[in-house]
């Protein structure tokens, strides 16, 4: 099964890296053969958008999973809609981290485990060290699996709809504030 694992460098040696839209780069495993490929995240320098844009260039490319600290709501939402499951990474290198999926020892996250828009106007090093959702081990409470994100298919709630609606309200307070912090920047670029 072909997985990636979010990264600092190339390899398997690499260390692994919590950020997903704005790591350096993906590190696309064969879980059978441990054969390694590194790609550079065309994103990382990405206006905006970044999580959406990794997220589809990790399915075009063929991942089957995706092992990372933090995923936005946003790039979740497109992994999600490519049935690509979101597992979350241990401390260690990329080899640690495959070796823990293939344990099952990785919790997989119900949904998304970072704010939208984490990375706006803080350039590479965005998000790091954030600390969210170590998998098992780290003991950090996760969201559970519902059953249509396992695929079974769950039939709609008037739970779900108020659950989709706190969602929906949680991005839009997001996409607000984003607007405002780009609002701001660009007035004080037009003052200088």
């Amino acid at each position: 099964m072909r997985i990636v694992v979010t990264a600092d460098g190339a390899g398997l040696d690499a260390p692994a890296s919590t950020v997903f839209g704005r790591c350096r780069s993906y590190v696309f495993v064969e879980t059978d053969s441990m054969e390694a490929e590194t790609l550079e995240n065309p994103a990382i320098d990405s206006a905006s958008g970044a999580g959406i844009q990794a997220a589809q260039f990790v399915v075009e490319k063929g991942a089957k999973a995706v092992v990372t600290g933090n995923v936005g709501p946003n790039a979740y939402s497109v992994l999600q809609a490519s049935n690509v499951p979101v597992y979350l990474l241990e401390d260690g290198t990329v080899r640690d981290v495959v070796e823990a999926y293939r344990e099952g020892e990785l919790s997989e996250t119900g949904g998304a485990t970072g704010p939208a828009h984490a990375g706006l106007g803080r350039g590479r090093a965005a998000g790091r060290g954030a600390g969210r959702g170590r998998g098992s081990r780290g003991g950090a409470a996760q969201q559970p699996v519902s059953p249509t994100q396992q695929g079974r298919a769950e039939p709609p709630s008037a739970e779900s709809g108020e659950q989709e609606i706190s969602q929906l309200n949680e991005m839009v307070r997001g996409l607000r504030k984003q607007l405002a912090e780009v609002m701001d920047r660009l007035d004080q670029l037009e003052e200088e």
